[in-house]
């Protein structure tokens, strides 16, 4: 039996893979059932639109966009559909990204967009956000978001060990 989705990772072009892959990971990580697909707010309008308008009855709790140059895909998905949308700029211009993340992040008021950082470090929040909208009624996901973070705090006490060993040697040279 094949699980429905609850998590959308849309991405403008093909390209978008290598960054957005990092969503995906996440989410496999997780265990939470997602989709992935190649959608253009400039070149296939019509797709984008009818994807946004069917998200929600077909059981989409969120919708994460990545998107590089005008980066324009995120706001349309979010003017056609209530559900949380949550941009990632990618850095596919020679202004690195800055341009998809001015893009992304300034809707205007009434729809909005959660932007995340430019990139990787972007994607992966994005799938942490919405893991942590999902979190709120699914105590499995809870769960493992809160050992994912705790994995956070045993990672940086052992690096401040390790610290500690460097300095002292260090400091005996």
């Amino acid at each position: 039996m094949e699980i429905s989705p609850l998590i959308a990772i849309v991405m403008g072009s093909d390209s978008d893979f290598d960054v957005m892959k990092e969503a995906a990971a996440l989410f496999k990580e997780f265990d939470i059932p997602f989709e992935m697909l190649v959608s253009s707010a400039h070149r296939t309008p019509e797709r984008t639109s009818q994807f946004a308008r069917k998200a929600e009855e077909r059981g989409l709790k969120a919708i994460i966009v990545g998107a590089g140059a005008a980066a324009h895909l995120a706001g349309i998905i979010a003017a056609e559909t209530i559900l949380p949308v949550i941009g990632v700029p990618i850095a596919a211009t020679s202004l690195s990204g800055m341009d998809a993340l001015l893009s992304t992040v300034q809707m205007p008021g009434g729809i909005p967009v959660a932007t995340m950082a430019i990139g990787k470090a972007g994607a992966k929040n994005a799938a942490l956000f919405a893991a942590e909208l999902l979190a709120t009624e699914n105590p499995d996901i809870r769960e493992k978001l809160n050992n994912y973070r705790g994995q956070f705090k045993t990672s940086v006490e052992e690096k401040s060990k390790r610290l500690q060993k460097r300095l002292e040697t260090f400091l005996n040279e």
